[in-house]
């Protein structure tokens, strides 16, 4: 993924400020508003091969929906997805998502942006992913997806939807405090994930980061 992010300047620039931000931002917002079990960044890294673990589970359910087996879910088949899943989505809603996270805008989810998406409709319509889940027999997802809600909970310290580079020092430092080398790792993380460079981080971005920090990338496909 790191070789395409220097291309998204179009993609970003048209999410940046569209409804379906504006729903995540105010969704991220009440979930803030419940607080976060998390107490510093080691306990997001903690996590890190649990959360590996959930997302190579979703493999099965990528493949299902993958239709002709290319390796990639297209607009066409990810409306299949949703119907066979009964989640209740508008038209409109499905193509924001799919244009959202088809970072490299080559009409096609690869399994990582899958993931992502995922987890969006996890946090836009928890009920119908509740649903879906047992459908899918992916018991652990939710869970997976809550902890991740959770960790951009804890980045997010002024609760506007969005991680600072401020914020994503205070929470470095919460880790490591007195450490000189704690701003250059906030700013490294940071800079992994604000890839449109605007100094934001959205909840989207903060997934795509994360998908690449344990290990699922754009070239998964490849390595198998």
């Amino acid at each position: 993924m790191g070789a395409v992010l220097g291309r998204q300047d179009t993609n970003k620039r048209t999410f940046h400020g569209s409804k379906l931000e504006a729903k995540m931002v105010d969704a991220m917002q009440q979930r803030a508003s419940h607080g976060t079990s998390l107490k510093s960044f080691d306990g997001i890294v903690m996590k890190f091969p649990k959360i590996d673990e959930s997302f190579r589970k979703c493999k099965t359910i990528f493949e299902q929906f993958d239709e002709d087996s290319n390796g990639e879910i297209d607009k066409e088949e990810l409306k299949h997805c949703f119907q066979k899943l009964e989640i209740s989505f508008t038209e409109e809603e499905i193509c924001d998502l799919f244009e959202a996270c088809d970072i490299n805008e080559d009409m096609g989810m690869s399994f990582n942006e899958f993931i992502v998406f995922l987890c969006l409709v996890y946090l836009l319509n928890e009920p119908a992913v509740s649903e879906a889940k047992i459908k899918m027999g992916l018991g652990n997802l939710e869970a997976t997806f809550e902890t991740l809600v959770d960790a951009f909970v804890f980045l997010d310290k002024n609760k506007d939807g969005y991680v600072s580079k401020d914020e994503m020092i205070q929470a470095i430092n919460e880790t490591t405090t007195g450490e000189r080398s704690s701003g250059r790792i906030a700013m490294r993380r940071f800079e992994e994930m604000d890839w449109d460079k605007n100094g934001m981080v959205s909840f989207k971005e903060f997934l795509f980061a994360f998908t690449r920090w344990v290990g699922i990338d754009e070239n998964e496909d490849d390595d198998e």
